[in-house]
């Protein structure tokens, strides 16, 4: 198992400044000096014989053309900077792989499901509910580890509380950990999947698992 470190994403945005910012300066300026230009057309005018207003409509249109090319190629720089970074691992890399991260989701194969969870407080109680699609508990597993500041590894058998399989496919596991005063403990749930699929969203990657999850390539735990 490949352990993996987190990424400091706010690196790769502190770049220096690209084309594409210093263009949206220069559209500002633009807008500015058009605006200027428009109010003193219209304080002057002559009320008897109002001017054409084509050439600013045509202009505006011509400005707002430019700002949609801009944007994009923000994006563009930004997905590039992300999958040029010679110092990061390239996040295409993952598809196919398992890799363990922060999760409720969990695939059952083979009549057996793994998950983790991790504590954040004093528990002396810990259950895990596991839950179907439309929130129907399939199976409660109690008297689970309380201890705090370490994992602990949970195996469901696949089995319901009558043990009876139940057919394989993803189910969201519930952590259930109460402390003396029966108050909640703060705890991450952990959970595998394969990556089926990288997207970018404001251009940073997001990674698609084969159990619906999307999670940040920051917070992988390991690879497979």
């Amino acid at each position: 198992m490949e352990t993996l470190s987190p990424i400091n994403a706010a690196s790769a945005s502190a770049s220096a400044s690209s084309k594409a910012t210093t263009s949206r300066e220069k559209l500002n300026t633009d807008y500015q000096s058009f605006l200027t230009l428009l109010i003193a057309q219209v304080s002057n005018q002559d009320p008897l014989e109002p001017m054409d207003s084509t050439a600013f409509v045509s202009q505006l249109a011509q400005l707002t053309q430019v700002e949609q090319s801009i944007t994009t190629n923000e994006t563009l720089e930004r997905i590039e900077t992300q999958l040029g970074d010679s110092g990061t691992r390239s996040d295409i890399m993952l598809l196919g792989r398992e890799v363990l991260a922060p999760s409720d989701l969990i695939t059952l194969r083979d009549g057996e499901a793994r998950f983790s969870y991790q504590l954040s407080g004093e528990a002396t109680q810990v259950s895990a509910r596991i839950l179907g699609e439309d929130g129907t508990e399939l199976r409660r597993i109690d008297g689970l580890p309380a201890g705090n500041g370490v994992r602990h590894e949970v195996v469901w058998d696949g089995r319901d509380p009558d043990g009876l399989p139940v057919p394989a496919g993803t189910f969201q596991v519930e952590i259930v950990a109460l402390d003396a005063e029966d108050e909640s403990v703060f705890h991450t749930t952990y959970a595998s999947g394969q990556v089926e699929r990288v997207a970018f969203r404001d251009g940073w990657p997001i990674l698609e698992l084969d159990t619906g999850a999307e999670i940040s390539p920051d917070s992988l735990i390991s690879v497979q």
